[in-house]
């Protein structure tokens, strides 16, 4: 990894205490970039911003709740008055619910959608304030697989990273649209090995757990750093799991409706009763980071890969068609001898 730059860049993270935001956090500081770290959790953010700054970079933290577009608007005020511009504004924070949906309160996915969907509006409009006024910057959003397909037990973080996905595709056009410099791209990410599975409300009979292949966050961390470098793409996929995921949905949608009727609800779920401390009230309306800290990873990391061939593809199209070209090459010239 490069740990120096000659432009720095100031780089906003929602969501920046824990999981795949920490693991985003690490990354930027490690080249130089100058960080804006938005959470809700003192302690959380407190371990994230010494780990920032002893990495060399320069950091501020901003105890937030995306959820408030006010607040929005003071970490965008905060981030221009310390650093004098924002270039990258990732939007990463979300909660959930794990729970059948006739098991989910009115109250508990309206937390969630203001979370999950709306937090990255309330970003991207703070943002786009100050973008687009400078015809400069590059807003970043942590999606992913459900995105595009839901599953159960997670109707409200299913329906939210939909909209977002709707939202995404409108915004980008608008943007294109007006001829500014602003970009925005959309990262898609697989099962990711975060301390969320501990951290999410949950009515499960048993422990929750993401759904096999699980990934580390620094996979995830990769993907959205060059992202943030390369916004001309409108979305990017992470993982093997992802890409067949998606294009499994647009061939024959039904099918996967049935197969992950069957197997959606195991596959959520660890062979262990739920911890009845953990879990039950979640992260929903008080962060479980506020007076320790819980870093990226989570409890799987026995089962998580460190590295990704799909993510490292599609970061990487141009050496791909290089190597397919050589490739066919080879071949045609094997066949003339």
């Amino acid at each position: 990894m490069t740990t120096t730059r000659h432009h720095p860049q100031t780089v906003v993270v929602t969501g920046a205490t824990g999981g795949v935001g920490r693991a985003v956090v690490r990354r930027f500081a490690a080249r130089g970039d100058r960080l804006v770290l938005v959470a809700r959790g003192r302690a959380g953010l407190d371990a994230a911003l010494a780990e920032a700054m002893s990495a060399g970079a320069d950091a501020i933290a901003v105890q937030a709740d995306v959820a408030d577009p006010a607040a929005m608007e003071a970490v965008a005020v905060a981030a221009v008055a310390t650093f004098g511009r924002i270039d990258v504004w990732v939007n990463n924070a979300f909660v959930g619910v794990f729970a059948p949906f006739t098991q989910v309160t009115a109250v508990e996915f309206k937390r969630v959608t203001e979370v999950t969907y709306l937090g990255y509006v309330y970003g991207a409009q703070a943002a786009l304030r100050r973008m687009v006024p400078a015809d400069h910057g590059t807003l970043v959003h942590v999606g992913s697989a459900i995105a595009y397909r839901g599953i159960p037990l997670q109707t409200a973080y299913s329906g939210a990273k939909h909209a977002l996905q709707g939202w995404h595709e409108a915004l980008r056009c608008e943007l294109l649209h007006s001829g500014t410099n602003v970009r925005t791209t959309m990262v898609h990410l697989p099962a990711v090995n975060t301390p969320q599975f501990d951290w999410v409300r949950s009515r499960l009979p048993r422990g929750a757990r993401p759904v096999p292949p699980i990934h580390q966050p620094e996979v995830a961390a990769r993907a959205i750093v060059h992202a943030a470098d390369h916004p001309g793409r409108r979305e990017y996929w992470v993982g093997a799991s992802t890409a067949a995921t998606l294009i499994a949905n647009a061939v024959a949608p039904g099918i996967l409706d049935r197969y992950l009727a069957r197997t959606g609800y195991a596959a959520q779920q660890t062979d262990e009763p739920r911890a009845a401390d953990g879990s039950a009230l979640g992260n929903l309306w008080r962060p479980v980071d506020e007076y320790r800290d819980h870093g990226a990873h989570g409890r799987f990391d026995d089962h998580a890969q460190a590295h990704s061939v799909q993510a490292w593809a599609s970061r990487h199209h141009g050496t791909m068609a290089a190597v397919m070209v050589l490739a066919a090459a080879t071949v045609l010239w094997r066949r003339r001898r």
